[in-house]
C-alpha cells in the first residue's frame, strides 16, 4: 500500500486522462536515456526502431551529460516520438523555469544546458499515454507508475501493490520505466513490462549495452551495443559534475537483485 504521507507526482494540473493513439502494428519503447548520446544513437539506428510506427520514450530523457543533444535527437523523430515525463524531467523543467531551486551543482548544471525550447518541451511532457497495439490491445505507458512518476515497479513488486497502482488503467499491459531494470512478467492479472534503460541500465551484461523493447504483436525485450568509452569521454568533455560516478555506473552497473530489494523497501524514489 502507498504511504499516505508520500507526495504523489501524477498528471499535471488540467492535463486530463492519458491521450490515446493507434491502432498501430509496432511500437519501439525506450526509457531512461539519461542523455547518453552514444547509447541513444545506437538504439535509434536499429532497423526495428526506424520502422516502428511510434517511438515511445518513457521519461528521464535529458538528465545526464548531453541534455540539449538528446532533445535535438528527439525532435528529429518528428511525430513518431511520443514522450512522457519522468521524475528527472520534472526536476529539470522545475529548475529551468525557476519553479524549483537546485539542491546540488549538478542539478543546476543540467538545467543550464537546456535551451529555453528544451525546458519548455520538458515542462509540457505528458504523464501517461495509451497506444492500441496489434496483438496486445490498449497498452498503458508511464515512467514510474500510473499514480506517480517516482513510484518504482520492479520484477519483485508484490501483486497487492501492483493491483493497487494499476487499478485505473485501461488495458492488460502496463509499461513503466524508472527502475532501470528490463523485465516482462505476469502479475495481478496484468502484464508488467519495463524496457530497461537505454543510457544507464542496471544489469549483469557487458558494459556498453543499451536496453529497450519492441511491442507488437507480442513483447520483445531487446538490447543494442554501443561504445561505452565514447560515452565516458563525452561526459568528461562536457565537464559534467557527476562524470566520474556516471562513468563508474556505466562500467560497473548495480546488481539487479540488490536494486529490486532496495526499490521494494523504498517504493518511491526521486
Amino acid at each position: 500500500m502507498a504511504d499516505a504521507q508520500v507526495e504523489l507526482h501524477g498528471p499535471a494540473h488540467g492535463e486530463g486522462p492519458p491521450r490515446r493513439h493507434g491502432p498501430v502494428a509496432r511500437v519501439a519503447v525506450l526509457s531512461d536515456v539519461h542523455a547518453n548520446i552514444p547509447a541513444f544513437d545506437a538504439v535509434l539506428a536499429e532497423p526495428d526502431v526506424a520502422r516502428a510506427d511510434f517511438v515511445v520514450l518513457c521519461g528521464d530523457l535529458t538528465w545526464g551529460p548531453e541534455p540539449q543533444e538528446t532533445y535535438e535527437r528527439i525532435l528529429g523523430l518528428g511525430e513518431r516520438a511520443l514522450c512522457l515525463r519522468g521524475n528527472a524531467d520534472r526536476y529539470a523543467a522545475g529548475i529551468g523555469t525557476a519553479a524549483l531551486t537546485a539542491d546540488t551543482p549538478r542539478q543546476a548544471w543540467i538545467a543550464e544546458r537546456h535551451s529555453p525550447e528544451a525546458i519548455a518541451f520538458l515542462d509540457r511532457l505528458a504523464f501517461g499515454l495509451v497506444v492500441e497495439i496489434e496483438g496486445l490491445g490498449p497498452v498503458h505507458f508511464c515512467h514510474g507508475s500510473p499514480r506517480s512518476d517516482h513510484e518504482l515497479v520492479t520484477p519483485g513488486t508484490p501483486s497487492e501493490r501492483f493491483a493497487e497502482l494499476s487499478a485505473a488503467i485501461d488495458g492488460r499491459v502496463l509499461v513503466t520505466g524508472h527502475s532501470h531494470l528490463q523485465f516482462d512478467r505476469a502479475v495481478a492479472g496484468l502484464r508488467s513490462v519495463n524496457p530497461g534503460s537505454v543510457g544507464l541500465p542496471y544489469h549483469t551484461g557487458e558494459p556498453g549495452t543499451a536496453y529497450w523493447a519492441l511491442l507488437g504483436p507480442d513483447v520483445s525485450l531487446r538490447t543494442s551495443r554501443y561504445d561505452v568509452e565514447d560515452a565516458i569521454a563525452r561526459a568528461r568533455a562536457a565537464v559534467d559534475p557527476d562524470a566520474e560516478r556516471y562513468s563508474d555506473t556505466l562500467v560497473n552497473a548495480p546488481d539487479p537483485e540488490k536494486i529490486v530489494a532496495e526499490a521494494e523497501r523504498l517504493i518511491f524514489v526521486n
